[in-house]
């Protein structure tokens, strides 16, 4: 259960990030407060995976989740270029996020 918390807390970290970019510097009402409730609530879910994960491999997940997702995102949403580099660097990204996994199993 708590790796299934760690990867809800990982997408919720991709939610305040991009809801940083739509609120606009904090000036628009609604995306504001989603990226505070996806704030807050992103790391109460990291500190109750905490409970029972380690916190070097659990951060760096959730961390890469998050970075990972928002690059994505970025992309997808806000025409962010997608150089060969980019593409590359997010796949090693995953390998070592996938490699924790496989180290703590």
């Amino acid at each position: 259960m708590s790796w299934f918390i760690l990867f809800v807390a990982g997408l919720l970290e991709i939610g305040w990030a991009i809801g940083l970019k739509y609120s606009v510097g904090f000036t628009k009402l609604w995306p504001t407060a989603w990226t505070l409730l996806s704030l807050v609530t992103s790391f109460l879910l990291l500190g109750l995976a905490l409970k029972t994960l380690p916190v070097g491999t659990a951060y760096a997940i959730w961390v890469g989740i998050g970075a990972v997702g928002t690059a994505i995102l970025g992309i997808v949403l806000f025409g962010e270029s997608l150089g060969a580099l980019k593409l590359m660097s997010l796949t090693l990204i995953v390998a070592g996020l996938v490699g924790l996994k496989l180290a703590h199993a």
